[in-house]
């Protein structure tokens, strides 16, 4: 597969998200591990369904692929999403899909990446995530970039028998770390 560097960081590089990717993506949002994070577990995908969700993305929204300059490997997604213009508002998201990928550092980068585009190109203004309690590392890592606690759902997650927390996070321009 051929990416395009369209931004560019020290270990990663972002790249318009590609159909090509579909069987990769199919195996990533097929993965427990994945999809209990991302809040899509209850989801069937095929590799048919994933294309067609890779197709349509990039008409409203911004998505792209992580890749790793050594190697030009694919380690997972980024997106902003959700638009509202007049607001200068939008939603963030993101995932590395290859467990021998996390923990790393890479989505850190990644999102560093993806959100100085959408503060200082889409010039937004003030961007918001969604993360399940339970979800420890990305909270923190969220936290060192700068992303604030603006409020929590409670009990909104039903995963494991168990239910759990949906908290919000958002992040203003100027509050990237």
């Amino acid at each position: 597969m051929k990416y395009f560097q369209k931004l560019r960081g020290e270990r990663v590089y972002l790249s318009p998200i590609s159909p090509d990717d579909c069987e990769q993506y199919t195996e990533w949002v097929n993965d427990s591990e994945v999809t209990d994070n991302i809040g899509v577990s209850w989801i069937l995908y095929d590799v048919e369904k994933e294309k067609e969700f890779l197709t349509s993305a990039q008409k409203n929204d911004y998505h792209f692929a992580i890749v790793k300059y050594d190697g030009d490997k694919l380690l997972g997604n980024t997106s902003l999403f959700n638009f509202h213009q007049v607001n200068r508002t939008a939603e963030y998201g993101i995932f590395i899909g290859g467990k021998d990928s996390r923990g790393k550092g890479y989505a850190a980068e990644a999102s560093r990446l993806i959100l100085n585009y959408g503060f200082n190109t889409l010039n937004l203004h003030n961007i918001m995530l969604r993360v399940f309690a339970f979800n420890k590392d990305a909270i923190a890592c969220y936290e060192k970039l700068g992303f604030k606690t603006m409020g929590i759902r409670r009990e909104a997650y039903f995963i494991g028998g168990r239910f759990h927390d949906e908290i919000y996070m958002d992040i203003l321009r100027g509050g990237l770390k």
